[in-house]
Formats: structure tokens, C-alpha cells, sequence
């Protein structure tokens, strides 16, 4: 039996009917077709899945889509600049930091939520926020550089 639920996804209502047991990650890529946000381990331990829930960082393969009513959801296709690429984005693409780019989604909303709290993170501290997302290129030299990096453009308020 389809239960109609309301979602708010990158700040827009989407009314929708789910299973019950689906997930919000199957709700987002299946229904409102928003791949940026990957299917790695289905256990929540790669991060891949990773989205904002009221800012914070949430493994989307975990939660069901019926428990995110009543929230804000920020995938990767939400953190668009005014039209163009969020700094956290540029600053990726500037370090090459993106390999593959299978956990760069999880990997940028991660340091989004940790920048929105403290811009001025350190290394340790990016390094302990990210550590819920598993790269399999080995790509965390050039996110850590990335993220900093990040972190100084958004001092200003981006």
C-alpha cells in the first residue's frame, strides 16, 4: 500500500507516494530522479548516500523517506551559487580533488555542514568529518586541500 507523503527537497515541495518501507534514497534517485546522490553499500558505512537533514549529514540509504517529511533536504543538485557552483564545488574541482567522483557528492555535503558550523575547521577536524565517507581512489590529501580551501571562500559568508 502507497502512502502519500510531502518531502521538502532542495527547497522545493514535492508531494509523492512511497512504500513504507522505502528509503529516502531510493525516494530521490527512483522518484524525483536527483542521482547526484550515490547507492554505495546500502548499510551506511561508505557515505556515498550522504544528504543534509536540517543541515546535517545523514546516510539517505538509513532513513525512510516517511521519516524525512517535515524536514529540509539538501542533496548535491541543492547547493547551487546563485546559478553557479557552490564553493565547496569550485574548491573540489580547483584541488582535483574529485577521482572518480562516486563519493564526491557525500564528500562536499559532509564538509558543507561542518563549514556552515566552523569555516575555520583544521585538518584533524576535516579529516574526523569525513571520515564517513569512504573514497576509493584515495583521493583525501586533495579533499582535505579542498575543503580548507573551501573554508576560506565561505569566511565571507558564500
Amino acid at each position: 500500500m502507497k502512502i502519500l507523503i510531502e518531502l521538502t527537497v532542495n527547497e522545493e515541495l514535492c508531494r509523492l507516494e512511497v512504500e513504507p518501507q522505502q528509503t529516502l534514497l531510493e525516494v530521490l534517485r527512483e522518484a524525483l530522479h536527483l542521482t547526484g546522490t550515490k547507492e554505495g553499500c546500502g548499510l551506511g558505512d561508505c557515505g556515498t548516500c550522504m544528504v543534509l537533514i536540517d543541515g546535517k549529514p545523514v546516510n539517505a540509504c538509513l532513513m525512510l523517506a516517511l521519516d524525512a517529511q517535515r524536514h529540509q533536504i539538501t542533496t548535491i543538485e541543492g547547493l547551487d551559487n546563485r546559478g553557479g557552483l557552490h564553493p565547496l564545488q569550485q574548491s573540489f574541482i580547483d584541488a582535483g580533488a574529485v577521482q572518480c567522483g562516486f563519493c564526491t557528492p557525500g564528500m562536499i555535503l559532509s564538509a558543507k555542514a561542518l563549514l556552515d558550523i566552523n569555516p575555520r575547521a583544521g585538518k584533524e577536524e576535516i579529516k574526523k568529518t569525513l571520515s564517513g565517507v569512504l573514497c576509493r581512489c584515495g583521493s583525501y590529501p586533495k579533499v582535505i586541500e579542498a575543503v580548507l580551501a573551501a573554508g576560506e571562500k565561505m569566511k565571507g559568508g558564500h
